[in-house]
């Protein structure tokens, strides 16, 4: 086989293309659909696509999924083995409706695990399939529209940025859901390995806002057992609290103690919380 063969193709730009790129870079836009492209260079959605195809090939874009493209960085060696940041990905498969990176995700982002995470845990405001591109996975969780709080940006690019849950909207929304974020233990390593940059006030806040009895409890009772909060704090959640037993951490046998001062039955053993703080 000759070298010819073997060569990659060339990167070369029609005016029509170099218009098209021009235009995402000055909207700070890596990422776009085809309706995109039909918008700002003017063609009907079907020669749109033929653009789109054919710079693919030429190695100026990459294939995300059906009508989804990405910008490949001149630099960049393969464009085939181009995905793009897979932040962006989730915000453009979220659409125009209201979502933040959360659950394990956002554990990661803010440095509350130690090791990567799999897949890209997604909340927003509708519900959405679960997909896997280019090798991951991204998974909606739905919440209700007045749930979307406690968020923040984070910064992808200089340019781009994503919203995810706040440090204690993520400590929040892991005791709510643990099994997004390998469990209850794990929910209380990461509250243990950022607590002193943790807003004890607003972490509670978060709690009886959302007004998810299991949070209240779990929250209550590892706060306790970190000796996080004040006794006022304490205070607040069990003012909330019902009769009714649930389980500290839902994914486990349902074993252990019943704790009548957070209404729990504790089926993780103090020993193995207390090793959070020497891990």
């Amino acid at each position: 086989m000759s070298l010819e063969h073997n060569r990659p193709p060339e990167r070369t730009i029609g005016s029509q293309m170099a218009r098209l790129l021009a235009a995402l870079s000055d909207q700070s836009k890596t990422m776009f659909s085809l309706k995109d492209a039909a918008a700002i260079t003017g063609l009907r959605p079907g020669s749109a696509g033929t653009l789109l195809h054919k710079a693919a090939k030429r190695g100026l874009l990459s294939h995300v999924k059906r009508d989804l493209f990405v910008v490949v960085p001149s630099d960049f060696g393969s464009a085939r083995d181009y995905a793009g940041n897979p932040f962006l990905i989730a915000r453009q498969l979220a659409g125009n409706v209201p979502y933040f990176m959360s659950h394990a995700t956002a554990m990661e982002i803010h440095r509350m695990v130690t090791q990567p995470q799999l897949a890209i845990f997604i909340s927003s405001a509708k519900r959405l399939p679960r997909q896997t591109l280019q090798g991951t996975e991204f998974r909606f969780i739905l919440i209700k529209p007045d749930q979307v709080f406690g968020t923040t940006k984070h910064w992808v690019t200089k340019q781009e940025s994503v919203e995810i849950s706040d440090l204690e909207r993520t400590v929040i929304d892991g005791l709510r859901h643990p099994h997004y974020c390998g469990g209850v233990t794990e929910v209380a390593k990461g509250l243990w390995m950022r607590h002193q940059d943790m807003q004890i006030d607003k972490l509670v806040a978060y709690a009886l806002r959302l007004g998810t009895g299991a949070v209240v409890r779990r929250l209550g009772y590892l706060l306790e057992q970190y000796a996080l909060g004040s006794k006022e704090n304490v205070a607040k959640l069990q003012e909330a609290l019902t009769p009714t037993y649930l389980a500290l951490d839902p994914n486990l046998p349902k074993e252990g103690p019943y704790l009548k001062r957070w209404r729990l039955k504790v089926n993780i053993t103090p020993e193995e919380l207390e090793g959070v703080r020497e891990g």
